[in-house]
């Protein structure tokens, strides 16, 4: 990474993407594709010298995470809610009908206009089944002309033509595979796994960039370890891991999928293993930083590595296919109503995007938790699910074993604690 940033330096004067922020600057590179946090003082040696009213207040230097970004590193676009497949846990509860009023091309070009003025980096168009929208290319096309980098997630089931004629416009293309055989159907509830098999190969027939996205469920857990081989089998380039959510139709289904306490108390050492074994990167969504710090991993590597845990309406955002913004995928629409093409006077107020935001005000045990200020109180959406959105993630070990400790066996009479 420090080659690749002094490369960067040595061509300053060629193309590049870069943004400033409080504590200095976030820089996109290529190879290895990755977007970088710097502080001021690596900022001005890659030639952004003057940060304006951002870098007004020296307290900033140095520091993420005090307020939120200038602006989101990337946006999660659910393009349309139309798919046939019908998924027991679809995220979005998506139907062949889709959504009332959904966006088109013309308002999605919108959007991106907003987004791109704002300096975000990265898209992540999915549904329901973007593949079946006949403008999907031109978005993509559009949206790499603007300077942002789309990335695709589809399931492969339906208008895989569509997909392989644009594959090129595409920065990365994850087919969902939640298992293999017969435990795709387990999970999903619809036997598409020789399609969804078919399709990355088709993929990768023409492009490099093509992975794996798995949610994660209590049904093929076990099973991670032979997905891992596979996708070093079939040349896939990542394996991105997705916590089951309580959202759409996974709401329903959420006490029969998620993990249980005891698979996610093993998902890291799973993780090393497997990727260790087949030479393979995975990647974890945000959701999961809280079963990572219950192994207690080196704070300043997860700090180094940007690791943090939610980040929605921070590091990230995301419309509903009606153009609602949204803290994340798997979140409500926002109480104040704000459209994604209308994002921009809506980041900054102080009241956007709550109660993701106010992950400081966080209760025990999080609010003692070393690894606090990088978890951040763990997934909102399935403590709302739980009950109450601002509470602590209730499937992190720590919370689990905090609510044990504070729960009596049956029987038992509460010991009083000693006053002091």
């Amino acid at each position: 990474m420090i080659a690749a940033l002094r490369a960067l330096r040595d061509r300053a004067r060629g193309p590049r993407k870069a943004r400033l922020e409080r504590f200095g600057a976030i820089v996109q590179l290529v190879r290895p594709r990755a977007l970088v946090f710097v502080d001021r003082a690596r900022a001005r040696v890659l030639g952004l010298r003057d940060g304006g009213a951002l870098w007004a207040n020296p307290a900033d230097d140095g520091v993420i995470g005090r307020a939120p970004l200038a602006a989101p590193l990337e946006a999660h676009l659910q393009l349309t809610n139309r798919c046939d497949v019908g998924c027991t846990g679809c995220y979005t509860g998506a139907s062949p009908g889709g959504a009332p009023r959904e966006y088109g091309l013309a308002d999605w070009k919108r959007a991106i206009d907003e987004l791109a003025r704002m300096g975000v980096f990265h898209l992540a168009l999915g549904g329901g089944e973007s593949a079946i929208l006949p403008w999907l290319g031109e978005l993509a096309a559009y949206a790499r002309g603007r300077g942002l980098v789309p990335n695709l997630t589809t399931s492969g089931l339906a208008h895989l033509d569509n997909v392989l004629a644009h594959a090129d416009l595409f920065g990365q293309i994850n087919v969902s595979l939640d298992g293999l055989g017969a435990t795709y159907a387990k999970v999903r509830g619809v036997d598409g796994f020789a399609r969804a098999d078919a399709a990355l190969a088709a993929l990768r027939a023409v492009k490099r960039e093509i992975g794996i996205n798995v949610v994660v469920t209590r049904h093929n857990f076990d099973e991670l370890g032979a997905i891992f081989a596979y996708a070093r089998a079939h040349r896939l380039n990542e394996v991105e891991l997705l916590r089951f959510k309580p959202s759409g139709r996974g709401a329903a289904a959420y006490g029969a999928m998620a993990c249980t306490d005891a698979q996610h108390r093993a998902l890291l050492p799973t993780i090393l293993a497997g990727a260790r074994r087949h030479r393979l990167r995975v990647r974890v969504d945000c959701s999961y930083v809280p079963m990572l710090a219950h192994h207690q991993p080196d704070r300043a590597l997860l700090a180094g590595l940007a690791v943090y845990g939610c980040t929605a309406g921070n590091f990230l955002v995301a419309a509903k296919a009606t153009g609602a913004a949204t803290a994340c995928s798997f979140a409500p629409p926002d109480p104040l109503r704000p459209r994604i093409d209308e994002l921009a006077a809506h980041w900054t107020r102080p009241d956007a995007f709550i109660p993701y935001r106010a992950w400081r005000e966080a209760l025990e045990p999080c609010a003692s938790c070393s690894y606090h200020d990088l978890c951040r109180g763990g997934c909102k959406v399935v403590s709302g699910h739980a009950g109450d959105p601002t509470a602590p993630d209730p499937e992190c070990p720590r919370v689990v074993d905090f609510r044990r400790a504070e729960a009596p066996p049956p029987g038992t009479r509460r010991r009083s604690l000693p006053v002091v």
